[in-house]
């Protein structure tokens, strides 16, 4: 299963027959481990139905599972295989919802407790964050792949807000320019943009994408980490 590609490992999470396994019980949101099983091959993934998304006062009811299918593709597009592949799908055990593939990871391994150089490896996790504006970017939201060491981020139920709602635990890099290579993969993004914004038209509203494209345009206008706004909340709450 770890040879597995990314366009293999959607079409199981698109079309295998899904298990419970169990949930997650951290968290506001109805979570579950589930099985995937197609053609012969199987993998575990975390699935979130949107009728277990609990109401919010500044983002549409029933959501946030699109939002984590558009924060995959945003991944994609960028080249930087944060988000695991995430898939929506009609059917699952508890209706609609998001499917995103499970990565085994030491939970007890998270921002809070990174070494230095784990935490300089976390720049394009901020600057995806900058660009998707994600309100709950956690500690324990950013994590190693066991085997593999390939970094992670999970999580992105409540990003794409049109207003910007930027809450993060990530601020270390705050007055340092982009690097050149992530700064190169924003440049490539704007000139790619409509197809990215083709593929998200059936996951943000006209105007989630256009803040979007203009959050865009102000990273490429201004390649610098910000610091984190006095006037307003700027850490998620709890930030573990």
């Amino acid at each position: 299963m770890a040879n597995l590609s990314v366009a293999s490992v959607c079409d199981l999470l698109e079309h295998g027959e899904v298990e419970l396994k169990g949930q997650f019980m951290l968290g506001s949101n109805y979570t579950f481990l589930v099985t995937v099983r197609h053609a012969g091959e199987e993998l575990a993934a975390v699935y979130k139905p949107t009728r277990g998304e609990q109401p919010l006062w500044d983002f549409p009811p029933a959501s946030l599972t699109r939002r984590e299918a558009a924060a995959w593709l945003l991944s994609e597009a960028l080249g930087w295989e944060l988000v695991p592949p995430t898939v929506l799908r009609a059917d699952g055990p508890y209706g609609p919802g998001s499917l995103q593939r499970y990565i085994d990871y030491n939970p007890n391994h998270h921002y809070f407790n990174f070494k230095p150089a784990d935490r300089q490896r976390l720049q394009p996790v901020a600057l995806f964050d900058l660009l998707a504006n994600n309100a709950d970017r956690k500690g324990s939201h950013v994590f190693f792949q066991k085997r593999t060491r390939h970094l992670y981020a999970i999580d992105h139920g409540l990003c794409f807000h049109a207003e910007d709602k930027l809450r993060t635990v990530i601020w270390d890099f705050a007055g340092q320019p982009f690097p050149a290579e992530l700064l190169d993969r924003l440049r490539s993004l704007q000139e790619e943009f409509e197809p990215l914004a083709s593929g998200l038209a059936d996951l943000l509203t006209p105007g989630e994408l256009e803040a979007l494209k203009q959050r865009l345009n102000d990273l490429l206008n201004k390649p610098v980490y910000p610091s984190a706004p006095e006037d307003r909340r700027a850490f998620p709450y709890p930030p573990l």
